[in-house]
């Protein structure tokens, strides 16, 4: 009977995605221009945040490109109080993620929180879009989302 071996050990796999056309814009739009685009479905008029080629509830497909705020409403949160790798995780714990349903969009986009006490977080309150000042068309190009006053 073979016995199992466990070897503890630090893994890094570098890898990288290539966005496709969609993606793509997507991104360079957050890099180049500060501007949050969606898609809007002609069929049944939803919108896209982070934009998708096809639209899940119709079918139909996605090709105009509308411009949403970089403002939002908060829809669900969670605090992270753990570091699982030093390595992949972009912000050192404890931080919070939520989901920003931005203006002018039907579905939310995961992204950071910052400048509040996670205590604090409530759904419900607005949001707002930070950039970073240097951007290479990645969604980190948002650095976070602080709250509006």
């Amino acid at each position: 009977m073979l016995q199992p071996v466990v070897m503890k050990m630090p893994v890094r796999a570098p890898w990288s995605n290539f966005a496709g056309r969609v993606g793509s814009r997507f991104l360079i739009e957050l890099r180049d221009n500060q501007r949050i685009m969606g898609l809007r479905c002609r069929k049944c008029s939803t919108v896209y945040v982070p934009p998708k080629s096809v639209c899940p509830k119709c079918l139909g497909s996605l090709d105009e490109w509308v411009e949403v705020g970089n403002q939002g409403t908060l829809t669900t949160y969670t605090v992270v109080n753990y570091v699982y790798s030093d390595f992949y995780q972009p912000k050192n714990a404890p931080y919070a993620i939520g989901i920003i349903k931005l203006d002018g969009a039907d579905t939310g986009i995961c992204h950071f929180l910052d400048e509040v006490d996670p205590s604090r977080l409530k759904v419900g309150s607005r949001w707002q879009a930070v950039f970073k000042k240097q951007r290479k068309a990645s969604i980190l190009d948002i650095d976070y989302f602080k709250p509006t006053p």
